[in-house]
């Protein structure tokens, strides 16, 4: 990467994904110890801008909120979540007020970053309906959702600016298969997203198969029933066994199809020379298939869970990646390199002289 070739913002954009990594990663530790409720209100905790420490405000807190016990640490969890995450969307606002001063010039992106700022108040009301919901698995599933998507649109915007990757002249059915492999990922990921709401991860403890069969009782109809009711709290789920039984194996069938789909593409990728590329995205999938198996086999330790979430970020960003690379956009320079390459040098032909006798 040149650096003469990045355009201003590039160092905001690449801070922002960075810190949008660890707010996933403190989203999912949040989740994993319980702590969605932790301060039962929003976006304070127990009406102040930090846990409630002292007699006098453990006091007031009991009394305006005696449903929620207060409980510290839940509640720290919860509250640097919210820390950073606020942090994030004062970036994307800065990487949004910057690209509307500079629309139009050295091809500075402006729907990506308007996009971005959306997203990001989206995600803020979201973060709202996930306590005032009672971690309703559908508002709890789409915050989750909204955060990867937050984090791969900074990404790409960091590509954007960093003016690496010009354009190449690729099948187009690689670029297709390219897109399918990055919406299956995202699929899984919301899998992944409704198996944690629905605290089906140790639904089946076995590997490879389920309560010691290969289809065991399951029950799809209210696993994936979306319109559950709102109203009562669904920490710790509501979902009977052979509900969450459903939601748990397909996950796993989801994570064959990613698996496969990721394979072919890794092939396909390598024969037209980006063996790096493939080895970065077939280490990011290996990665992430053992971080899943060890959650099965060892009962969801929290480190290894956290790091799951993780390797589902990377795996997202390296497809990412990959349909960046073959769909880069095609800027003068590149197109003038794009030209050559396509022009065929001209076949070079004997001269016929006229004969001297």
């Amino acid at each position: 990467m040149r650096s003469n070739a990045r355009k201003p913002g590039f160092y905001i954009a690449a801070l922002a994904t960075v810190l949008a990594l660890l707010v996933v990663m403190l989203g999912a530790y949040t989740r994993l110890t319980h702590a969605g409720l932790g301060c039962p209100d929003w976006p304070g905790c127990y009406g102040f801008i930090h846990v409630p420490s002292n007699e006098a405000q453990v006091a007031h807190a009991e009394a305006r909120f005696p449903d929620a016990p207060l409980e510290a640490q839940k509640g720290w969890n919860e509250m640097i979540h919210r820390y950073f995450a606020g942090s994030l969307a004062l970036l994307i606002v800065g990487l949004a007020v910057h690209a509307l001063r500079r629309r139009g010039r050295d091809g500075q992106p402006l729907r990506l970053p308007l996009l971005l700022l959306g997203v990001v108040l989206a995600q803020a009301a979201f973060g709202m309906w996930t306590v005032t919901l009672k971690l309703w698995p559908q508002v709890v599933t789409a915050h989750l959702l909204g955060g990867f998507t937050t984090l791969s649109l900074l990404f790409l915007l960091s590509l954007r600016l960093s003016g690496a990757f010009p354009a190449r002249s690729l099948p187009v059915s690689l670029r297709l298969l390219a897109g399918v492999a990055l919406l299956l990922v995202i699929g899984q990921i919301a899998l992944g997203g409704w198996v944690s709401s629905n605290y089906a991860a140790v639904a089946c403890i076995d590997l490879p198969t389920c309560h010691g069969q290969w289809w065991p009782a399951m029950d799809f109809s209210n696993g994936f029933h979306l319109s559950q009711h709102i109203g009562p709290n669904y920490l710790g789920g509501q979902l009977d066994s052979e509900a969450r039984t459903a939601i748990h194996l397909t996950h796993r069938i989801g994570a064959l199809c990613v698996g496969s789909v990721v394979l072919l593409l890794a092939w396909r990728l390598q024969r037209v020379g980006m063996i790096r590329l493939t080895a970065l995205m077939l280490l990011a999938l290996a990665v992430q298939i053992g971080l899943g198996i060890s959650n099965v086999l060892l009962h969801l330790p929290l480190p290894i869970a956290v790091t799951h979430n993780l390797g589902g970020a990377c795996l997202l960003l390296t497809l990412v990646l990959v349909n960046y690379r073959l769909r880069a956009p095609v800027t003068a320079a590149s197109s003038a390199r794009l030209g050559r390459s396509r022009r065929l040098p001209a076949v070079q032909r004997p001269v016929a002289y006229p004969s001297q006798g």
